[in-house]
């Protein structure tokens, strides 16, 4: 007979506090916050202040009005998605005026929207550079940091005094084959 493992519960516990959007139809969007268990103590504080995933936009405005009246910034790092879930355009800022512009511009392809806003602003680029450079073969937009072949990105797209390692092409004559 095999041994049952026992499952680690996750770091935090999840208390909803308030539904923010409700369409009646089929989505509900609910805010809350995650607290530290108990016996977790604080060792780092959060790389997040706020994160949603995959929100219906119509709930664009009300989740933006939820983050004011708790005087959380409304800028970082946002994803807008198409049907599916497939993020189609990533960029960092002003969370809800870009994205209510980009629903705008795309307003079929468009369904869904995420967003993180970063407790540390300077980490906003990095953030955002990670995730176009790991989905960007799906993306429609963000031509400049899109990397869909062998080719890599810039490094100084990340923060000064980050250790990096890099691959150049080798210069100078090629050496033949034997």
């Amino acid at each position: 007979m095999a041994a049952k493992r026992a499952r680690k519960k996750p770091g935090s516990t999840k208390i909803v506090e308030d539904t923010v959007f409700d369409s009646e139809n089929t989505w509900v969007v609910c805010s809350g916050v995650l607290q530290r268990r108990q016996g977790r103590p604080t060792k780092a504080k959060p790389l997040f202040l706020a994160v949603g995933e995959k929100l219906p936009f119509e709930s664009l405005r009300d989740v933006k009005a939820d983050l004011k009246e708790r005087k959380i910034p409304t800028t970082g790092v946002y994803i807008a998605h198409d049907s599916m879930g497939v993020p189609r355009y990533i960029g960092r800022g002003n969370i809800f005026g870009r994205l209510a512009l980009r629903k705008k511009k795309y307003e079929l392809e468009l369904i869904y929207f995420s967003f993180y806003v970063v407790s540390e602003k300077v980490h906003e680029r990095e953030i955002e550079t990670l995730l176009i450079r790991s989905s960007s073969a799906q993306l429609l937009f963000n031509e400049r940091k899109k990397r869909t072949s062998i080719d890599t990105g810039n490094i100084r797209d990340y923060e000064a005094g980050t250790v990096f390692y890099e691959r150049q092409r080798r210069r100078g004559r090629k050496r033949a084959k034997t």
